[in-house]
């Protein structure tokens, strides 16, 4: 989720939009910052580690002007956060800048073969890559070498260059991660979202993907990769600054809940390859995974949810018992643990207190840590023998929504994996499982479609004050989530329990005033769900069910019915939170809640 913005016209110094733009977009969250602008036929370039506060003392004005100029504000995906990574990149030459935001997936064999033919590369960035790609292709026009470039890269990308020597143009691309075009009076502006340029521009073109951007003071020319000119509408945005740094989308948790599809590509991205899951990157032994015999996976709030599902995965798909623990209860507890254990730790932000003294107290007895974090460089992910990054960029809104999906997707991923290692099912069933968890983003967005359904139930409940979620296996963290969030979000009591527990307690706090959310999904026990909802039925209580796209069933005995669609087991938290999560936000609106920061609740719990 980097920043990008880029400047070509009649200014002869555009430093100060493009410090004013990544200002604009400061609300992604970022870890390093950059510009680049062509001065004088030479290209002059200040990039720095931190915030933009940080760079600021270190742009000579004089030095910096110029025209064209990009910048660029750094969420590190590949590279630790450091002045090096931080874009913008040079070529070897130092005649082309250029900044990115996306992920490449092959960047390893191409920066083999770019070594071979002698490039040099300063960074650890896949960003790189790109740049010395577009300088192998230069010839001396800069938007045939894009557009050469850009076939050969496999991944997400938007991308802006400039050339020290073509001091008149700004090229652009897009596959796979957002780009606009700001269309301004003999000049042009590109960022990675609206905010940027408002203040310059109404005026916008959206870029799709597959397409090439050539902007010049006197116009620009829209094509594809091939160089077959495309007509664009032009668009007058009318949202004002703070709706636009939403996307138009009223709160950030609804835009987050919308980016889903796109984190669960993100996170799969470079990692699944022609039904194999390729984890090389983790930094854990073969042989180690090979001989492990029990995993340990330490968490807390939503992520220790996903930790139940990345459970029941690993025993499904490797065949070894796994424990999961709330990290504020483990660390206090004698460490029993023995044998050949993996313990795994699961943090958004890398910096969780209570999981990061277990980790490390389990680190000193000797057991090799995985850590599952979404920020690169993070305390997590600097004493782990072994990291899995998600990819879910910046999450501005307090409670987790995207960020457990990427974990969950983690999850499936590493169990894939070590099942691969281990050999513990069939390569027919495993390329099964691969295949359909390639199709989870699809099931997701059609899950939003029916956003309006969903909507419509939370006004029929958002007066109740009492919850119940229930679910059983595989279903049961999804319960507890769903639980956790309608707490968090709308500060209701609501319960999230094993379903095949309700007649241990449960149960006698069911009338017509508490509404009962089962997850009842198709699986091996629904029927025993179907059992614990007549159960409800017959004291009168209200039904909300999460079930499968076509489940009779379970529609004749709820009063409401949140449909998604069929998925294997294991999968199916992934889909069930998702309209759970649409749940909760639409009953906090309704009851007229600050939904994006909920009370009493921080985003990062870094205090015990």
């Amino acid at each position: 989720m980097c920043g990008i913005v880029g400047y070509v016209g009649k200014k002869n110094n555009c430093t100060n939009f493009l410090l004013e733009g990544l200002k604009k977009l400061e609300y992604r969250g970022y870890d390093s910052a950059g510009i680049a602008v062509a001065n004088d036929r030479n290209l002059k370039t200040v990039k720095k580690k931190g915030f933009l506060r940080d760079l600021e003392p270190l742009i000579n004005p004089e030095r910096m002007k110029g025209s064209p100029g990009i910048g660029h504000t750094r969420w590190a995906t590949h590279g630790e956060p450091s002045d090096e990574n931080a874009h913008p990149h040079l070529s070897c030459e130092k005649r082309l800048a250029l900044v990115h935001n996306g992920i490449i997936e092959n960047y390893q064999e191409l920066k083999q073969e770019l070594k071979l033919k002698g490039h040099h590369f300063t960074s650890q960035t896949d960003t790189e890559v790109i740049v010395h790609l577009i300088e192998e292709h230069y010839q001396g026009d800069l938007y045939d070498a894009v557009k050469k470039g850009v076939k050969e890269l496999r991944g997400s990308f938007a991308i802006a260059v400039i050339s020290a020597d073509d001091p008149d143009l700004l090229v652009a691309a897009r596959y796979d991660s957002p780009l606009v075009v700001g269309i301004g009076k003999n000049e042009y502006f590109i960022a990675s979202d609206i905010p940027a340029i408002l203040k310059e521009t109404r005026k916008v073109i959206i870029l799709e993907d597959g397409e090439i951007v050539k902007a010049k003071p006197d116009g620009i020319t829209i094509t594809d990769f091939d160089g077959n000119l495309i007509e664009k509408e032009i668009t007058e945005i009318t949202w004002d600054a703070e709706a636009a740094e939403k996307g138009g989308y009223e709160d950030f948790m609804l835009k987050e809940i919308h980016e889903q599809p796109q984190v669960i590509l993100n996170t799969m991205r470079g990692r699944v390859k022609e039904a194999k899951i390729i984890l090389d990157e983790i930094g854990l032994p073969r042989e180690l995974l090979k001989r492990l015999e029990r995993m340990v996976i330490v968490a807390c709030g939503t992520s220790y949810y996903a930790g139940l599902v990345m459970r029941n995965a690993v025993e499904l798909f490797a065949k070894i018992p796994v424990d999961v623990e709330i990290s504020s209860e483990f660390r206090y507890r004698p460490m029993l643990i023995d044998g050949r254990v993996l313990v795994v730790g699961i943090t958004q932000s890398g910096e969780t207190a209570d999981t990061l003294v277990s980790l490390r107290q389990a680190k000193r007895v000797g057991f090799p840590i995985l850590a599952i974090p979404n920020v690169i460089g993070s305390s997590a992910a600097r004493e782990a023998d072994g990291v899995l990054y998600t990819h879910a960029g910046p999450e501005i809104g307090v409670a987790a929504t995207k960020t457990m999906t990427a974990q969950m997707v983690a999850g499936f991923l590493f169990a894939l994996y070590l099942a691969g290692i281990k050999k513990t099912i069939s390569d027919e069933r495993r390329e099964k499982f691969i295949k359909e968890l390639l199709k989870l983003p699809r099931k997701v967005e059609a899950i939003l479609d029916r956003e309006d359904e969903v909507k419509q139930m939370a006004k029929k409940y958002k007066n109740y004050n009492n919850f119940l979620f229930l679910g059983r296996t595989y279903g049961l963290p999804a319960a507890y989530e769903g639980a956790l969030k309608l707490k968090e979000i709308t500060y209701v009591h609501a319960e999230g329990y094993p379903a095949g527990e309700m007649k241990h307690g449960p149960i006698a706090l069911i009338d017509e005033n508490v509404p009962v959310v089962f997850i009842a999904t198709k699986g091996e026990v629904q029927d025993k769900i179907i059992s614990n909802m007549e159960e409800v039925k017959a004291r009168k209580g209200k039904i909300i069910a999460i079930a499968t796209e076509g489940d009779k069933k379970v529609a004749d005995l709820a009063d409401d019915v949140i449909y998604v669609p069929w998925t294997f087991e294991a999968y199916t938290p992934l889909l069930a939170v998702v309209p759970l999560q649409l749940f909760t936000y639409y009953t906090g609106k309704l009851r007229g809640l600050n939904v994006d920061q909920p009370r009493n609740l921080a985003k990062s719990v870094t205090v015990e």
